[in-house]
């Protein structure tokens, strides 16, 4: 058996908000939730401080908020599309927590044909 280690630096950060709330729709979440959920990433500023300055507020309109105990959850349901590619019929496993990735496969070339 083959390891393949993928880790997805601020892969967090990467989170397209209006692709997420397609595949919560999709997972027929209520649609009270999903309006919490939606009004919890929308209207999002941030602003930069350098030497005692301030910068502009400006919107946020990627990512999952880090710190949050959703944030996780939300972005399993996120990549969750990657299990679908691996199944134990095609000798293909995955392990997914947070944003780590492992890969199990009989052979390295039986994952590049898959992932690619």
């Amino acid at each position: 058996m083959n390891l393949c280690a993928i880790d997805l630096t601020k892969a967090f950060d990467k989170v397209n908000h209006h692709g997420l709330y397609i595949k919560l729709m999709k997972r027929q979440l209520p649609v009270q939730l999903l309006s919490v959920i939606e009004k919890l990433f929308s209207g999002c500023l941030a602003c930069i401080e350098w030497e005692s300055c301030w910068s502009v507020d400006f919107g946020i309109n990627f990512g999952a908020r880090q710190g949050s105990v959703l944030s996780p959850f939300l972005f399993a349901i996120y990549i969750d599309d990657i299990g679908d590619l691996c199944r134990p019929e095609h000798s293909l496993y995955t392990i997914l927590y947070a944003d780590d990735i492992l890969l199990l496969a009989p052979s390295i070339t039986f994952v590049r044909k898959t992932v690619a």
